[in-house]
């Protein structure tokens, strides 16, 4: 098993990734690898200083990477030497099971779509986030910002896509899928949630109907499905929460688990191997949460199970 890792995105890059990766490194089994994607005279002096051996690692050496606010596309396309292109050439080509970076998550979309592309059937891939619960544990939602505007065919996969994921990935039995609405109602809604409703209610999904902003942290679904806009407000509102109770000094087992270090990274799903994004601002932490993300994945042989979902 290798493991793809851009050590060059992210604002604390590379000192954060190659941490990260030090401390993922340490947590994996004999035969699972990372690979570093990134400048590998920046690297080997943090991994010296750590005590680490270097030959724990593999190396794709490049100086070139694509900056937080460069234009996606653009970028993939005129920097083909970068990490996060050459991280999606290997993955491609199959040299590495899995690719994660916390840069530019525009070209992290634009990376998966054009290289080892969608899952036959799937009409546009999501991008997945944990949500706390209140009680215990955590829900899914999606999707968070990978497709602002959304077809109600569209939504209905997000479900479909969720559902796997929590079942295969969180071991969450029959997962309780949810529609992100106004009102309970199946009456309610915009055109777009009107139209998705009754697309869900005939899927094989265990569908429990509309649920209202207040229910995303209560226990009434495993899975919630939204569009991308609705979803990525909801989840800088949730992050929010984490950085106002630090704030004020208020230290509580909820809140804590809004911390986004100890999820890792966001997956996109529906595209042909496991591709994690994580969060600009990630610590060593959070990096080491996203490369074993990975490694659970591939273990959990995720894309397998979409495919065969989906045939």
């Amino acid at each position: 098993m290798k493991i793809g890792l851009d050590i060059m995105g992210g604002d604390f890059a590379p000192k954060a990734t190659v941490l990260g990766a030090i401390e993922a490194q340490k947590a994996l089994l004999p035969g699972q690898k990372i690979v570093l994607f990134g400048d590998k005279d920046q690297a080997l002096p943090l991994i010296s200083e750590n005590g680490i051996d270097p030959e724990v690692f593999e190396y794709i050496h490049t100086t070139e990477m694509i900056g937080m606010g460069e234009h996606a596309a653009k970028a993939v396309l005129q920097k083909p030497n970068s990490s996060i292109s050459l991280g999606f050439q290997h993955l491609k080509d199959g040299h590495i099971d899995a690719f994660s970076s916390a840069g530019n998550t525009g070209a992290m979309l634009v990376g998966a779509m054009f290289s080892v592309k969608p899952v036959a059937g799937v009409i546009r891939p999501a991008i997945a986030t944990n949500v706390p619960k209140l009680k215990s544990g955590f829900g899914i939602m999606l999707d968070v910002g990978a497709n602002a505007d959304c077809k109600p065919d569209v939504l209905a996969q997000f479900g479909i896509l969720g559902s796997l994921y929590a079942e295969h990935v969180y071991n969450v039995q029959n997962p309780k899928v949810a529609l992100m609405n106004i009102g309970e109602e199946e009456e309610k809604g915009n055109v777009l949630t009107q139209a998705t409703f009754p697309l869900l209610q005939k899927t094989n999904l265990n569908f429990v109907g509309n649920i209202e902003g207040r229910d995303l942290f209560n226990d009434k679904a495993d899975v919630i499905v939204c569009d991308g806009f609705t979803g990525n407000v909801m989840l800088k509102l949730a992050e929010t929460f984490y950085i106002l109770t630090l704030k004020k000094g208020f230290k509580d087992e909820f809140f804590d688990r809004f911390n986004y270090e100890q999820y890792g990274g966001s997956p996109i799903l529906g595209v042909n191997a496991p591709v994690l994004i994580g969060h600009g601002i990630s610590s060593p932490e959070a990096i080491k949460n996203m490369v074993l993300l990975c490694r659970t994945m591939i273990e959990a042989e995720f894309v397998d199970k979409i495919k065969e979902a989906f045939k």
